[in-house]
């Protein structure tokens, strides 16, 4: 249980009922392993992702009222996506604490992002069913940045990542970038690129530059999937 300790005091949270925090670091290949009774995290996982979207969709809301509902959609995925919580268990060591089969342990699992952010989710879980929704609370805002408002517009500009972050809550979806043309003289040209979506063009952008084009085909597939592309 020395692990499990060592974690509480990471996170700040004591578990009264150990055998849920256990429940959260099992993986699916510790579990068929181990024949563990309970099964793996992938259930916590899943009421984790909930808890996780509720908590940080009332945070923005009530802190961010000046931003319009597009963009506070569009910045609740960069904060739910795989990258993001793949950081915050970084923050916290996660991987360090995992229970893994010995072919996961042998293949770097300790450090893929897909294992360390499920795993993340289903800590939350735990906290949650263990704590109740205010202990859960306390806990995933320790992770959202205190300058939300200031950086958000910054990073709405990015409209490639912004796309890539709604559309990787999907992981069989698969965004892609095609230049189809280029227009005009070499002193000034114009490339033109389109955006699809497992294999269906969902927007298209004109630029002076490849990247340009693609910024641009981003943001007409934002807007045309309803999000305010500013």
């Amino acid at each position: 249980m020395d692990n499990i300790e060592e974690l509480e005091k990471k996170i700040g949270y004591t578990f009264k009922n150990k055998e849920l925090i256990h429940h959260a670091l099992s993986h699916s290949s510790y579990a068929n392993e181990k024949k563990r009774p309970g099964g793996s995290n992938e259930r916590l996982e899943f009421l984790g992702d909930s808890v996780l979207s509720i908590v940080v969709s009332d945070y923005l809301y009530k802190h961010l009222t000046s931003i319009a509902e597009g963009e506070l959609t569009k910045l609740r995925a960069s904060l739910v996506c795989e990258k993001s919580l793949h950081i915050f268990a970084k923050q916290i060591d996660l991987g360090k604490h995992l229970l893994l089969g010995k072919g996961e342990e042998n293949t770097g699992g300790r450090e893929r992002p897909s294992i360390l952010a499920d795993a993340f989710e289903a800590v939350i879980a735990a906290i949650y069913l263990d704590g109740g929704m205010e202990a859960a609370r306390k806990h995933i805002l320790r992770f959202i940045p205190k300058d939300l408002e200031h950086g958000c517009k910054k990073a709405f500009s990015d409209f490639k990542t912004v796309l890539q972050e709604v559309v990787q809550k999907n992981p069989e979806e698969k965004v892609e970038y095609v230049l189809i043309g280029e227009e005009g003289p070499d002193h000034n040209k114009r490339f033109v690129v389109e955006v699809m979506l497992n294999s269906q063009v969902i927007g298209k952008g004109k630029g002076r530059s490849k990247k340009e084009a693609e910024q641009l085909a981003a943001k007409e597939a934002l807007e045309l999937m309803g999000y305010e592309a500013q």
